[in-house]
């Protein structure tokens, strides 16, 4: 009997090992983080079966070697980390669109859920996200001028999922100093 248990856990033990040693890392494009000593790269870890396991973006300091980590959640949509450096402003900030919330309840995120703006430090040790969770971002832009973010979206106001009349568009302007909401526009009629 104990052979035939130690058998099985051994069977066991090697089974569970052999299948992470099909994992995989994927290092998406290095982008230097301009100003600073940092170098950012997105990565992503897959599975046996093609599913995202986790999902950050990885900031490495050049001159120490030291890293920051951003966890996002595993089956995140991340978008194209946008560097935002104003000089005159002391603004140096990155801007990530991205799904990070599984607002429907469907099993995970998907292309159903809505992005939002999370705004990192350019050293990635700080990360808030700008727009509510229930708000679905279609686009965004910057005013170097004033270092504020405009950004347009609306409100599933039905929570049918999908874009339709009755939702609630707005405009929304966020300085990128204090990260704080300035101003929501109503769409019109």
């Amino acid at each position: 009997m104990k052979k035939i248990l130690t058998i099985t856990l051994i069977i066991l033990t090697l089974t569970v090992y052999s299948q992470d040693k099909y994992n995989y890392v994927h290092f998406n494009k290095l982008t230097e983080v301009a100003g600073t000593e940092y170098v950012m790269a997105s990565i992503e870890h897959w599975g046996k079966m093609l599913e995202t396991k986790s999902n950050y973006l990885f900031f490495i300091n050049t001159k120490t070697g030291s890293t920051n980590r951003v966890d996002f959640p595993h089956d995140a949509g991340i978008g194209k980390p946008e560097q935002i450096k104003i000089d005159s402003l002391a603004i140096n900030v990155i801007v990530v669109s991205a799904r990070t919330v599984d607002l429907n309840g469907k099993k995970g995120i998907d292309w159903n859920d809505p992005v939002q703006i999370i705004v990192l430090s350019a050293d990635g040790k700080e990360k808030n996200q700008l727009t509510e969770s229930k708000f679905f971002v279609n686009t965004w832009t910057v005013n170097k001028l004033t270092g504020r973010i405009v950004v347009t979206g609306y409100y599933d106001t039905n929570n049918n999922n999908k874009y339709d009349k009755t939702d609630k568009n707005e405009i929304h302007v966020y300085d990128l100093k204090t990260l704080q909401l300035v101003s929501k526009i109503g769409g019109s009629d």
